[in-house]
Parts: structure tokens; C-alpha cells; sequence
């Protein structure tokens, strides 16, 4: 109600209306910036951690299960780190020394890639044991698949929800995550929720247009991702039928 009250000091209800707060907003190329880096940098992510972890929780999983409580330990990690440690860590090591990538886009994608492993790895992990990919692979290879053609066109297709439902999650987080963001790229990249800060103390209209905003902008990502994954799950269907 805040972000669209024009006049409201007296009454349970706003005075007046308006929508003069959004069009203020969306007239900010700051604002559209900030989303696009924010989306940007997300997405960077999530598809380096979608590839990474499907690969690495397949094989792990169908080829050396000794291994598996070892990942899934180390996937846990980023749960008992605080964001301010692991950003004060990232910086001291990422600072100087042989990679430098202190001050640029890069080290918030990989410190967003570690903190979406546990969501990743434990989708898709659950989707391979929903699934029971081991003998999904073994009537493949039997019928002449070879390894990764088994793995392309029948194990993905088949654990492709749950890889949805992971990446839903972790984008869920990764968009409203400012820690890292703050202490890792500050100002020199202001991604939304740095952008949402730093207007709260101007105005309480257009930070409460700012936050639904960033719920529409969630909620439109995450019908398309869906719709997505239906039109793929149609597509697979259609394909075995014929």
C-alpha cells in the first residue's frame, strides 16, 4: 500500500493514490542497471552450477559412491560459514597474489556458485535416487548408448524437474542475497539490493515500490523457468510417444 499512497498521515487507509512512485522508479536507469547486473550475475551462476554439479553428482553417484558422503560434506560448507567471513576471506585471498579478482563481477559469480551448491547438489542428487539412474544407464548401455549419450538423452530429461525446482531456490536466494554483494563488489557494482539500500534512506515510497518490484520481477522468472520445464517435459513426451 506504501508504494502506490501519495498522502497518508491520518487515516487507517491512504488519502490518495498514485503511481507516480513506479514511474519514478522505472524512469531510474539505476534501478534498470542494477536488475540487469543482478539477473546477470545470477544466471552466470546458476549455469556454471547446474553443469558443474550435474556432471559431478552423476558420476560420483553412479561410478564412485565411496566419494558421495565426502561431497555431500563439502556442499554443507557454505551453510556454516557466515557471509561476512566468507567475504572477508574472499578478499584477503582474492586480492592479491597470482588470480587477482577483487573489484571485479567474477568473484561474486563464484561466491554465488558456492552459496546455491547445497540446493544444487541435494536436487539433484534426490532426482538420480527418484529415478534410479544406475538402471536407467545399465538398459541404456544394453541397447547400444554409449556412456555420455545415456547420460545426455535419457538421465538429464529425466532429472530435469528436479534440477528446475534447485534452480528456482537457489535464484530465490541469490537475488535477495546482499552480504556478498555488498563486501565483495560495493558500489563499483550495484546489483538490486545494494540499489534497495541505499534508496531506503531517501525515500519509503520508492524502497517499498523497489520490493515489489523485485517480488513481480521473481515471480515473472520463475513462471517463465516453469513454463519452461512443462514445454520441456511436453517436448520428451512427444518424442517417446512417436
Amino acid at each position: 500500500m506504501y508504494s502506490i499512497a501519495d498522502e497518508w498521515h491520518r487515516t487507517i487507509l491512504p488519502e490518495s493514490y498514485t503511481f507516480g512512485w513506479y514511474k519514478e522508479l522505472f524512469s531510474d536507469s539505476r534501478f534498470l542497471e542494477a536488475v540487469g547486473r543482478t539477473l546477470l550475475v545470477s544466471f552466470i551462476a546458476l549455469a556454471l552450477s547446474i553443469v558443474t554439479m550435474a556432471m559431478a553428482v552423476f558420476a560420483i553417484f553412479m561410478y564412485m559412491p565411496k566419494l558421495e558422503r565426502f561431497l555431500q560434506v563439502l556442499t554443507m560448507i557454505p551453510f556454516a560459514v557466515p557471509g561476512v567471513v566468507a567475504a572477508v576471506g574472499l578478499i584477503k585471498v582474492y586480492s592479491s597474489g597470482p588470480i587477482v579478482l577483487s573489484g571485479t563481477i567474477w568473484i561474486l559469480v563464484g561466491a554465488y556458485y558456492v552459496l546455491v551448491l547445497p540446493y544444487m547438489y541435494q536436487g539433484i542428487r534426490n532426482s538420480l535416487r527418484t529415478i534410479d539412474a544406475r538402471k536407467l544407464m545399465e538398459a541404456a548401455e544394453v541397447l547400444g548408448a554409449s556412456k555420455i549419450k545415456a547420460f545426455k538423452l535419457i538421465v538429464i530429461p529425466n532429472i530435469m524437474t528436479g534440477i528446475l525446482v534447485s534452480a528456482l531456490l537457489s535464484f530465490s536466494i541469490l537475488i535477495g542475497e546482499f552480504v556478498l554483494a555488498n563486501f565483495l563488489v560495493g558500489g563499483y557494482y550495484e546489483t538490486i539490493q545494494i540499489y534497495l539500500i541505499r534508496r531506503m534512506n531517501e525515500s519509503g515510497h520508492v524502497s517499498s515500490a523497489i520490493v515489489i518490484a523485485y517480488f513481480v520481477i521473481v515471480l515473472i522468472i520463475s513462471w517463465m523457468m516453469l513454463k519452461a520445464g512443462t514445454l520441456f517435459r511436453k517436448k520428451e513426451e512427444i518424442k517417446e510417444n512417436e
